[in-house]
């Protein structure tokens, strides 16, 4: 049978096996025409039939849980659903991007822009000035250094080989005026900074990355001061095992070996808010790794002006009239979309800075922890987000204020206070003065929005989070395994995407815009 199929039944033992092939297939005992290398006829011997399936077999052998139950041994990849939702927020936001295009046309303008010179001059002036703070917190260790030399040589001279009741009142008048002229170097450098953003230079922008730079180098020339003010202490008593105290690691550059300019300005380019006199460095710069970084900070930032340009604006001039006109439903549905269009950019500029450009800073400088932060989309409470997702702020808070205030008998729970007020003031500071509003008011004639004061709301936004903080501890301490973590999880995503500190920013943002910018051209003309 060649042209048709053939069936063959064999029995054995009493079952019986069924085998089919085509009418080109060979039999057993036909050969094979195929021949190996050597040009010998081989033969190929079929797999021997298996025996007939049974329809008594078993497929309920225990008891099984579904995969997506809670009790189920092992949890389930959900690696399909990832990338569903991927393709599911990709066509939606194409979809909005096509809807918007369609409803307001390209609003991306190269040239369109809200700043003048005097903002740029002002701004660069800054940027070269703000350092000088730093360069002075060095005059000021380099003297302490030098009167410390002398300490130690008059101690070590003295016939008792310790210090005496003069000398002790000579290092603590040292301490004493090294501690004034520090707190004047960094207050004035905070100060005047603060004083041109407010008063002189108009776009927020330029005047957000100016605050941030004197806040930075704020926080640097304190952490400069505190950590040499203990290294100087050790260096003045190896006697009372001070020196000791002092980690291993800085015995590569003890003190007052530290004190050199070098050491100044890696300091000031490192990536780090807290001051060591030696870091864990890397052995070469892979310029690659920078090239990729770059490319990454260029994109996003690109992608974060064109988001707020084409997306964020249209948003914040279309919710005035809602505003003020008390409609809750399309206040609430403003709301929603605004905190969505924050949380993007927002996502966008974390990436931007933490994973991109410190990375990118580090790998020139060879800096070598880069843990700049953790898992905080995993975060199970307010509390541990504020741990994890910006750890060199984190770090520098609890090495300089909180573990200082524990040491002296501080309650954790006043020490978290004080570190979150001084955490407000700096945030306030930070988002407020260059919007131009600590404390204005609204202009709106005809709507309830006239007259209306906006003091604060970074500071509250930032402050308010002690009790949500309270509130969602105990999902850290209860045992309520994988349902705990979801739920703690959820709690989390929702005060950060609708009461966190992007929504603060963006009410900023629109007072700003409603003062100085294109809304308030738009309430004018709404106004006459």
């Amino acid at each position: 049978m060649n042209s048709a199929t053939a069936t063959s039944i064999e029995t054995s033992n009493g079952s019986a096996s069924v085998s089919r092939r085509s009418g080109h297939d060979v039999t057993q005992n036909e050969p094979n025409d195929r021949t190996n290398g050597n040009g010998t006829a081989t033969t190929k011997t079929p797999k021997k039939p298996g025996q007939k399936y049974r329809h008594v077999a078993a497929v309920h052998k225990q008891m099984r849980p579904s995969c997506l139950s809670h009790d189920s041994d092992a949890a389930p990849s959900f690696i399909g659903f990832r990338n569903l939702m991927v393709i599911v927020l990709v066509v939606g936001n194409l979809r909005l991007m096509i809807e918007n295009i369609q409803k307001y046309g390209v609003l991306i303008c190269v040239r369109c822009h809200d700043y003048s010179r005097q903002d740029i001059y002002l701004g660069l002036l800054l940027y070269f000035l703000i350092p000088c703070h730093l360069l002075a917190a060095y005059l000021i260790e380099l003297a302490a250094a030098q009167q410390a030399r002398g300490s130690l040589k008059r101690v070590n001279d003295s016939p008792s080989g310790g210090p005496s009741e003069q000398e002790r009142r000579r290092f603590h008048k040292t301490w004493v005026v090294v501690a004034w002229a520090h707190l004047f170097n960094i207050t004035l450098a905070l100060v005047l900074t603060t004083w041109v953003v407010y008063f002189k230079i108009h776009h927020p922008l330029i005047g957000t990355l100016t605050e941030m730079h004197a806040i930075a180098v704020w926080l640097k020339t304190a952490s400069y001061a505190f950590t040499n003010r203990d290294l100087r202490h050790a260096y003045l008593h190896p006697v009372e095992g001070e020196r000791e105290l002092v980690p291993e690691l800085y015995t590569q550059c003890p003190y007052p070996q530290n004190i050199t300019f070098s050491n100044l300005v890696y300091f000031w380019w490192a990536p780090t808010l807290v001051y060591q006199p030696v870091y864990p460095r890397t052995d070469k710069i892979r310029w690659v790794f920078v090239a990729k970084r770059v490319g990454e900070i260029f994109g996003l930032s690109v992608f974060m002006w064109v988001a707020s340009a084409q997306y964020a604006a249209p948003v914040l001039r279309n919710s005035l009239d809602k505003i003020a006109s008390l409609d809750l439903m399309s206040i609430l549905e403003r709301l929603l979309k605004l905190s969505t269009i924050s949380l993007v950019i927002w996502l966008a500029g974390f990436f931007a800075l933490f994973q991109s450009f410190l990375n990118a800073l580090a790998e020139v400088l060879r800096f070598g922890d880069r843990s700049f932060y953790d898992d905080w989309w995993n975060s199970e409470s307010l509390g541990a987000y504020w741990r994890t997702w910006n750890k060199p702020v984190y770090t520098y808070f609890k090495r300089h204020l909180y573990m200082p205030m524990i040491g002296r008998g501080w309650s954790p729970q006043a020490a978290s206070f004080v570190v979150f007020l001084v955490s407000a003031i700096l945030h306030e500071i930070l988002v407020g003065v260059p919007t131009h509003n600590i404390i204005g008011k609204i202009t709106y004639p005809g709507s309830w929005l006239h007259g209306l004061t906006l003091a604060g709301v970074a500071f509250l936004g930032m402050f308010l989070q002690l009790p949500l903080i309270a509130l969602t501890k105990p999902l850290e301490n209860m045992k309520l395994g994988h349902t705990g973590k979801i739920v703690g999880n959820t709690i989390f995503w929702v005060s950060f995407t609708i009461f966190g500190q992007p929504f603060a920013a963006l009410m900023y943002f629109y007072a700003w815009q409603a003062k100085y910018g294109s809304v308030s051209k738009q309430m004018t003309t709404v106004s006459s």
